[in-house]
């Protein structure tokens, strides 16, 4: 794999972010300059400590400040995005519209960009039927309104594949150090409570923060042909339960009480939540439609055309990049 080693303006969108920091803390310690769109009423915590990190002020569902974010930068990251809205309009105000804004800009503002790369998901594409996993021959079947919001701001990136070389990154679940997601479950668990839903037998794909980000740096220079599509996962397919037993020994907190929680006691638990959040004008993470993500068995994907192509390789497996996202909750008193 060709690497190019000259420095590059790059902008990262979501900066502020759980991926965007760490996909602005590798570039810039590479020596890269990065450009990050943050919210001004963001938290800059983890990006003001960086060498190579100027700041433009705005959010992608903003023309104008898409427009000013892309003068002169050499590459665009598009890692901002909605993980929770309050209205499937909502998620397609940021993600899909906040993509074609970004999409737009770098067209008018960037004609030699070197690469645009878009940070979707395997939401997206949605689950496997039968756990085998997902691979780019599959067809995108999105279970929310999230993985719908997502797959048409790909279609998007892919429709602009010839005027703007694009690639897309799918994740599945990421973890690690500063994602509050995530952290739930290490809070649970340091508490001695072991939840897990129907029989805990789920299965999935997930990657440790870092390693995603190094897939996100690693397509900017990759010599591929504009409108590619990478799955990134740590080469190893989870079973939720096994998984949570793992975190017992890496917190070393033994469970006292281990819960099954039916799906009929979620949903009812997603109604209140949704209730809770149009009470106080907020987005929930457990929503109705949530559910039909959580009620699916099997969260798989297959990155092995990614190792080839990208010449990536994930560092970090469950155990090791639990213990290092232990390691920083409590060096942050989060444990």
């Amino acid at each position: 794999m060709k690497i190019d080693a000259g420095k590059l303006r790059v902008l990262v969108t979501g900066a502020s972010g759980f991926l965007g920091s760490h996909v602005a803390e590798q570039l810039a310690e590479a020596g890269h300059e990065v450009v990050a769109l943050v919210r001004k009423s963001s938290n800059r915590k983890f990006l003001t400590t960086l060498p190579n990190v100027t700041f433009t002020y705005g959010a992608v569902e903003d023309p104008g400040a898409v427009d000013a974010a892309t003068q002169g930068v050499d590459a665009v990251i598009h890692a901002a995005g909605l993980v929770k809205a309050r209205s499937p309009r909502e998620f397609d105000a940021i993600n899909v519209e906040g993509t074609q804004n970004l999409l737009a800009a770098a067209k008018k503002n960037a004609p030699g960009l070197k690469r645009f790369v878009f940070v979707s998901s395997l939401a997206a594409v949605g689950p496997s039927l039968d756990g085998v996993p997902v691979t780019l021959d599959c067809a995108p079947a999105p279970v929310t309104h999230y993985g719908r919001s997502k797959l048409r701001a790909e279609q998007a990136v892919l429709a602009a594949k010839d005027e703007l070389p694009v690639t897309v990154i799918r994740p599945p679940m990421i973890y690690g150090p500063r994602d509050n997601e995530t952290f739930a479950f290490f809070q649970t668990v340091s508490r001695r409570v072991l939840p897990y839903l129907g029989d805990g037998k789920n299965t999935l794909s997930i990657v440790y923060v870092a390693d995603a980000a190094s897939a996100c740096v690693r397509a900017i220079f990759a010599d591929v042909p504009s409108g590619s599509l990478y799955f990134v996962e740590d080469g190893k397919v989870y079973v939720w339960r096994e998984m949570l037993a793992e975190l017992e020994k890496v917190l070393e907190r033994r469970a006292f009480l281990r819960v099954p929680i039916p799906f009929f006691v979620l949903r009812g638990a997603a109604v209140a939540s949704e209730g809770y959040g149009r009470i106080r004008g907020k987005a929930m993470m457990l929503t109705r439609d949530k559910i039909n993500e959580l009620s699916a068995p099997h969260w798989v994907c297959d990155s092995q055309k990614t190792r080839s192509e990208l010449g990536w390789a994930p560092q970090v497996e469950w155990t090791e990049g639990a213990r290092r996202a232990a390691d920083w909750y409590r060096q942050e008193g989060w444990l």
